[in-house]
């Protein structure tokens, strides 16, 4: 993966999802290559954030692009398991 990770920090819930999409999706249409998002900071995830994560690979994929995803919060990977869509995360 190029370039330098998308960091994405506080919270993947509901009341900020629209907003932490949107930033993921702007660092994506300013970067070239393949994205690497570091969920690192990442304090709290919910459903929608489950949801947003899916929609950043659906925009990088639209346009050839791959995404891998590093250091991701356990919240995240307990709702991916639990919806069974844990095998169609791209981690690090």
């Amino acid at each position: 993966m190029s370039g330098n990770p998308i960091e994405i920090g506080g919270a993947l819930t509901l009341d900020r999802a629209t907003a932490v999409l949107q930033t993921g999706c702007n660092a994506l249409a300013a970067s070239t290559g393949d994205a690497v998002f570091d969920l690192g900071r990442v304090e709290a995830v919910d459903s929608s954030g489950l949801a947003v994560v899916f929609a950043w690979l659906r925009e990088a994929h639209a346009s050839g692009r791959k995404v891998v995803f590093t250091r991701p919060p356990q919240q995240l990977l307990s709702l991916a398991a639990v919806y069974g869509v844990s095998d169609m995360l791209p981690l690090a």
